[in-house]
């Protein structure tokens, strides 16, 4: 099967961009002004492939409503988790749905495997116990014969993961897509003033594929 099999955890993705911001942009605060651009994030992750399973995690602040709906149109499941919720519900619960999926996918998918295309930055867990973290998870699905590609922001991913993936799969590092992924909003009254930045368009040609 050459579908492609998405697995977004986007509270990592979020602020991983939040980091790289503060880097890249000229003002102080831009780690606070920095967007995700959802449609261009999931075309870099599809790019251009039939998708047979998109599932996206993340929080549910009222701003990112709107965007969470978008995706759900371009047929993203989501599953939100309210910020007010203890910590453990705001990392972990959405961490283990998206490795029970991916689970369940490799399972399911015996004998017919994919691309797995993950989107996250948060490989750790490897030496805590069987199952625990998403390399283990991606270790089972190439077993399976499943391509593997992971997209994440360079400073933040697991190095252990990051290695296995470039030696078994595709690597692929958003700062190289920074600008096409992320938008900036203007300043808020009572800051210094700073115009916003759009996001760039996306080039796919760029992007390599397993």
């Amino acid at each position: 099967m050459d579908k492609v099999f998405v697995y977004w955890d986007n509270s990592n993705i979020f602020i991983g961009a939040q980091e790289l911001a503060e880097e890249r942009e000229s003002n102080a605060d831009a780690g606070y002004r920095v967007r995700v651009n959802f449609r261009n994030m999931f075309n870099l992750a599809r790019a251009g492939r039939d998708v047979a399973k998109a599932l996206a995690v993340g929080s549910i602040p009222p701003p990112l409503r709107n965007v969470w709906d978008h995706l759900r149109r371009q047929g993203v499941e989501v599953q939100l988790y309210d910020r007010g919720e203890a910590e453990k519900k705001e990392q972990e619960v959405p961490d283990r749905l998206l490795q029970l999926e991916m689970l369940r996918d490799a399972l399911d998918h015996n004998g017919d495997p994919g691309i797995a295309v993950l989107l996250t930055g948060d490989g750790g867990g490897y030496y805590k116990g069987p199952g625990v973290g998403f390399h283990k998870e991606l270790e089972r699905m190439h077993k399976r014969k499943w391509r593997i590609e992971v997209l994440s922001w360079r400073h933040s991913c697991n190095q252990r993961m990051r290695k296995w993936t470039e030696e078994n799969g595709v690597f692929i590092a958003l700062d190289d897509f920074y600008e096409s992924v992320t938008s900036v909003k203007e300043s808020e009254p009572g800051y210094p003033p700073v115009r916003a930045r759009e996001s760039a368009p996306l080039d796919l040609s760029r992007r390599a594929k397993a």
